[in-house]
């Protein structure tokens, strides 16, 4: 019998690239088990015609979750926390997911999170804003505290910290905006600090290598990225893959933060937690392991090669 991995947010970008990585490989003994809100919507459909079980299954309902990890040998968990912008709500779908992996007794979950960033910026710190009361970086604190979650139940975990998607030039804005000059120009509050970043598919498919892997990664955390390039050197990058000059603008953090669209004082904050805590931030992403876990790992400039025709030029 084959060992099915229950997959949350199986038609996003976390948990697509895992679905598609397990049914690529029929061989491994693993089989997909795609949960989603909307089971009868396209996305669902297209991963049904792959071969993946889809069940609905929402976060915010236990019993739902329950029911979609019964029989299962693990699960991935994630959350979005751009669909909503509440950390609360993050806390609260995090802990459903570690009770029902509890209660299906689970052999190995994948917990998709970040650092909680307050370890190394208290609240009192005035270096950067704290947000909604208490946070520092929104999107990348609840997930960190969230965490406690699955060790508090004692579920056997994998902590996969994530990295910035390379994806995010493609839908999320954040890609060459045309000036006043003409010119194209990728703003950045970077510096000359490395960005730790991936391609969304390819966390799926390292979360793939971990659960391949068994139980040597149970109780770890393993940081992945696809590489760790300066935002001057992915205007060069990209200007090579447009076939038009893109022109590197570092701002500082207070102007990113400024900008005024829904998230940039999360983001701000989160790019000075980059820049302030280099060192830290890419040393808990080894390109090496992430390889290891993922051979077809794709470098920002093997990312641009297969993708940069999808990033919108303004």
């Amino acid at each position: 019998m084959s060992k099915i991995i229950a997959v949350v947010g199986a038609t996003g970008a976390q948990g697509g690239g895992l679905v598609r990585s397990i049914l690529a490989d029929p061989s491994s003994g693993f089989t997909a088990r795609a949960l989603t809100r909307k089971a009868s919507g396209d996305k669902a459909d297209a991963l049904r015609k792959l071969g993946a079980e889809v069940v609905a299954a929402d976060l915010d309902d236990p019993a739902s979750l329950e029911q979609a990890f019964a029989g299962c040998y693990g699960a991935y968990c994630v959350t979005n926390y751009w669909e909503h912008f509440k950390p609360e709500k993050e806390l609260s779908q995090a802990t459903n997911m570690a009770q029902a992996a509890k209660s299906a007794k689970l052999e190995h979950v994948v917990w998709s999170t970040l650092e909680d960033t307050r370890r190394r910026v208290p609240l009192s710190d005035a270096r950067m804003p704290t947000l909604m009361g208490k946070y520092k970086v929104p999107h990348f604190d609840a997930k960190g505290e969230a965490d406690a979650a699955f060790a508090s139940a004692g579920v056997p975990t994998t902590y996969l910290l994530t990295s910035f998607y390379w994806d995010n030039f493609i839908y999320f804005g954040m890609g060459p905006k045309r000036g006043a000059d003409g010119r194209f120009a990728l703003t950045l509050p970077m510096g000359e600090a490395p960005l730790s970043g991936i391609a969304a598919e390819d966390i799926g498919k390292c979360a793939y290598g971990i659960f391949r892997q068994g139980r040597k990664w149970i109780g770890q955390r393993v940081g992945i990225a696809g590489d760790h390039v300066t935002g001057r050197q992915m205007a060069l990058d990209m200007s090579k893959a447009l076939g038009q000059p893109v022109n590197y603008v570092a701002v500082d953090f207070d102007t990113y933060r400024g900008f005024g669209f829904p998230g940039a004082d999360d983001l701000g904050n989160m790019f000075q937690y980059y820049v302030e805590f280099e060192k830290e931030f890419a040393g808990a992403r080894s390109l090496e392991t992430s390889r290891a876990l993922n051979p077809a790992l794709l470098s920002f400039e093997a990312w641009l090669s297969k993708y940069a025709h999808l990033i919108p030029l303004q």
